[in-house]
């Protein structure tokens, strides 16, 4: 069974894929195509998510659009922090590993900052919207 949801995700991974990851929808070029892992099921997922590029690492926003809970994609990330990114037309092998402490307040103002509607999020929801760092899992420690 399909839902509206899916199908927007398709449509985006698909126009995502078509234009070689430059200009898609109101993304731009701040997307990116994650592949992760189902904690619990096992499953292959893909999920198209905006990203901030922080120098040595992309930073995923956990945001849901200011939901009460966390995306499935934050979830599956802490179970099995290996995965697989697109960027553009190219395709690496990431770790995800999440920001914390000072590290967060200075990553979040830079994000919202570049992208502010992560800011109007978080008025949404009562939770801290989590970052994901992506980062390169052979130089990570």
């Amino acid at each position: 069974m399909s839902s509206p949801y899916r199908d927007f995700n398709a449509q985006i991974i698909d126009e995502f894929r078509a234009k070689g990851g430059k200009g898609v929808a109101h993304f731009g070029d701040r997307l990116l195509l994650l592949h992760h892992v189902g904690a619990r099921s096992g499953a292959e997922r893909v999920s198209p998510l905006a990203y901030f590029d922080d120098g040595e690492r992309l930073v995923v926003v956990a945001s849901k659009g200011g939901a009460p809970d966390n995306p499935a994609w934050y979830h599956n990330l802490k179970a099995r922090p290996e995965a697989t990114i697109e960027v553009g037309a190219e395709s690496r092998s990431v770790k995800a590993v999440e920001i914390l402490g000072d590290d967060y307040e200075q990553t979040w103002a830079r994000v919202t900052a570049a992208m502010p509607n992560f800011a109007e999020y978080q008025t949404k929801t009562s939770r801290r919207i989590p970052l994901m760092a992506l980062v390169d899992p052979s130089t990570y420690r």
